[in-house]
C-alpha cells in the first residue's frame, strides 16, 4: 500500500512505516525514530481487554448517536439528518486526507466505487428512516443480520466457501429475525422491513469494499466513500429541507462527530485484538440502546425482541469466530 498507510473504510489512519522512518537529529544526522523516542510504556491492560474496551466504547457512542437520530427526527427529516452526518464526518476527515499522496485519490475501479456509494447512501437513508419509525433497540436487534447477508453475498457473488456449519449459522440467524418481526402475528411493521432493506444494502456496500481492496488503497476508498456519500445526500436533503434551529443543528453536528469517533474506536478495537474476541462485545449496543432509550424516550424492547436479537447475534458471533479460525489456519499454512 502506498507510503505504508493503512486507512480502513471506517476512517482510521495507521502509518505502518512510522517506526522505520528517520527523523532529523539536532546535529543534522539521521536518527531512527525509535532511538529518539522514550522507551515504550508497558500497557496496563492486555490487548484483548483493551480491544474489548474500545469496542464497548464504540457500542456506547453508536447507540447514543442512534438515539440522537431518533430524537432529532421528530422535527427534522431523516434525509436531512443523514446529510449533516455526512458533511460533518467528511469535514473531520479532510485534514487526514490532505496529508495523503494525491495519487491515492484516483480509483482503479471508479464504477465499482460509484456502485458502492449508491448502496451505502441507500443503506444510510433507509437506516435513519427506520430509526424515526421504531425504537432504537428493536432496530439494533435486526441490524445484527448484516453479517448474515454479507456471508451469504460473499458465497454467492465472490465464490467464498459456504460449508454446512456456516449455512446452519445463517439459518439460525434468520430464525432470530422471524422471532423479532413475527410475520402473521400483527407485529411486523414498515420500520422492521426498512431495517432489513438497509442491512441488505449495507452488506452490498461492504462486499464492494472487499473487492475494491484488491486494487484500491484504503485512502482511496475512504476518499471516494465520504465524497460520494456527502454528494449523494444533498439531493434527498434539499427535497425535504427545513431550516434547523440551534438545538437541532447541535444534535446533527453531534451525530456526525459521534459517528466518526465510534468508527475510530471500532477500528482500534479490531487493530489490537482478534475479531473473535471483540465481536461479542458489539452486543452491548442493544443493551445501551435499551437502557438509554428507556431513560430518554421511555422505549424498551419486549421479551421476543431480546430473544430474537440474542439468536441473531449468537449466529453472527459463530460466523466471526469461524472466519477468525480460518484466517489463523491460512497464516499457519503459509
Amino acid at each position: 500500500m502506498a507510503d505504508g498507510i493503512r486507512f480502513p473504510a471506517d476512517g482510521n489512519i495507521v502509518d505502518c512505516d512510522l517506526a522505520q522512518r528517520p527523523i532529523q537529529g539536532d546535529a543534522g544526522d539521521q536518527v531512527p525514530i525509535e532511538d529518539a523516542l522514550p522507551p515504550p510504556v508497558e500497557p496496563r491492560f492486555s490487548a484483548p481487554l483493551r480491544g474489548a474496551m474500545y469496542m464497548a466504547m464504540a457500542a456506547l457512542i453508536i447507540s447514543t448517536m442512534h438515539l440522537l437520530v431518533r430524537a432529532a427526527s421528530s422535527g427534522i427529516h431523516p434525509f436531512e439528518i443523514a446529510f449533516f452526518r455526512n458533511v460533518v464526518g467528511f469535514l473531520l476527515l479532510i485534514p487526514f486526507l490532505l496529508r495523503q499522496d494525491r495519487s491515492n485519490w484516483r480509483s482503479k475501479r471508479p464504477k465499482l466505487q460509484f456502485f458502492r456509494a449508491v448502496a451505502g447512501i441507500g443503506a444510510m437513508l433507509s437506516w435513519f428512516t427506520a430509526l424515526s419509525l421504531m425504537p432504537v433497540a428493536d432496530a439494533t436487534a435486526l441490524s445484527f443480520t448484516s453479517v448474515l447477508f454479507i456471508t451469504l453475498g460473499a458465497a454467492i457473488f465472490l465464490n467464498e466457501g459456504f460449508g454446512i456449519r456456516r449455512m446452519i449459522a445463517i439459518g439460525v440467524g434468520f430464525v432470530g429475525t422471524l422471532i423479532i418481526i413475527r410475520p402473521g402475528v400483527g407485529v411486523m411493521d414498515s420500520g422492521a422491513l426498512i431495517v432489513l432493506a438497509s442491512t441488505v444494502l449495507w452488506a452490498g456496500a461492504l462486499l464492494c469494499v472487499k473487492v475494491l481492496g484488491r486494487t484500491d488503497t484504503s485512502v482511496t476508498q475512504v476518499f471516494y466513500g465520504n465524497a460520494y456519500l456527502t454528494l449523494f445526500s444533498i439531493g434527498p436533503a434539499i427535497w425535504v429541507w427545513t431550516w434547523p434551529d440551534a438545538h437541532q443543528l447541535a444534535m446533527m453536528v453531534a451525530i456526525g462527530v459521534m459517528a466518526t469517533l465510534a468508527h475510530l474506536c471500532m477500528a482500534q478495537s479490531y487493530k489490537i485484538a482478534d475479531a473473535a474476541v471483540v465481536a461479542p462485545v458489539d452486543y452491548t449496543r442493544m443493551i445501551w440502546a435499551s437502557l438509554i432509550g428507556y431513560v430518554w424516550l421511555g422505549e424498551f424492547p419486549d421479551f421476543w425482541t431480546w430473544v430474537g436479537g440474542t439468536v441473531i447475534f449468537a449466529s453472527t458471533v459463530y460466523i466471526t469466530f469461524r472466519e477468525s479460525q480460518k484466517r489463523k489456519q491460512a497464516k499457519a499454512a503459509a
